[in-house]
């Protein structure tokens, strides 16, 4: 197995549990340049996207250019390796904003992200790579299976950056308050790491090339709800502070999305329930702090 990384060497310092497994070969490079492999692959997977809002408003251009010219490059080393199945992992981001009156974002919805907001250079770039994957699938030079993916919780979450479920447990492992920097009224919906993986494999083995499959949990959850289950299941019951006040008759944001492709095509199902991904996330922190 082939892992492209920029850096082996901390690569190693991160997953000294990878990168020990004799299996594991690292490949020094960078995903916007052309890619020197062995020229045979029996699959690829393509996560290679910063997922960091502050890099995403501070460099849009860099952002887009990272997405797109990344996936030109793996479709590059697809095409050279006999056409490979390959899997893509894009972003609910590519439908934009979720209209008030839906509930579940479904794979053919007709939303999108405002073209003209430069704040929406990831969700453009992914989906343009959505594009040259559809592409590259219909002219045979790859089998492309593109993942949408949601929100998660689970280890390795960072805990100091933008995700809300992580920067939540931070403040419940220090013992409170759970800050809500805003009103708590958008809606979420989240998915444990290891289901993520089951998901995973099984888009790139049974998935249907060309084809897009939203990966997450449909079980909707406010943020204000969130933060108070957090403060129980990690907190022990620590105080939360909702910092913001809804504006009366202004429908809540959703982000949630419809899963029943991926689980009557690919017979996929959620295996770990919210308050136990919590649970098992706080645990993790707790062992390597």
């Amino acid at each position: 197995m082939e892992v492209l990384t920029r850096d082996p060497a901390v690569f190693k310092a991160r997953s000294p549990h990878l990168t020990g497994a004799s299996c594991v070969d690292l490949l020094q490079g960078d995903v916007c340049e052309p890619i020197a492999t062995t020229g045979s692959a029996d699959a690829i997977f393509h996560a290679a996207t910063p997922a960091s809002r502050e890099f995403n408003e501070q460099s849009p251009r860099l952002m887009v250019d990272t997405i797109v010219d990344g996936m030109r490059n793996v479709l590059s080393v697809a095409a050279a390796a006999g056409q490979p199945r390959l899997l893509f992992t894009s972003s609910g981001a590519v439908y934009g904003r979720q209209p008030s009156e839906v509930t579940h974002l479904v794979e053919d919805s007709m939303t999108a992200p405002d073209q003209m907001s430069v704040g929406n250079a990831y969700h453009e770039g992914k989906r343009l790579a959505e594009l040259l994957g559809a592409i590259a699938t219909d002219e045979g030079a790859a089998d492309v299976v593109t993942g949408r993916l949601f929100a998660f919780v689970g280890p390795h979450l960072p805990i100091d950056a933008h995700y809300a479920v992580g920067n939540f447990i931070r403040d419940a492992l220090a013992g409170g308050p759970v800050v809500v920097e805003g009103d708590g009224s958008p809606f979420r919906s989240y998915q444990y790491a290891a289901d993520l993986v089951v998901w995973m494999l099984a888009l790139l083995v049974r998935g249907e090339p060309g084809r897009a499959y939203n990966v997450g949990s449909q079980d909707a959850i406010s943020i204000a709800d969130l933060a108070d289950l957090v403060a129980r299941v990690v907190g022990d019951g620590v105080a939360v502070d909702v910092r913001g006040t809804p504006v009366d008759g202004q429908p809540a944001e959703r982000y949630i999305p419809d899963c029943q492709r991926a689980e009557v095509e690919l017979h996929v199902r959620n295996s770990v329930p919210l308050a136990e991904a919590l649970a098992r996330t706080a645990t993790w922190h707790r062992l390597i702090s």
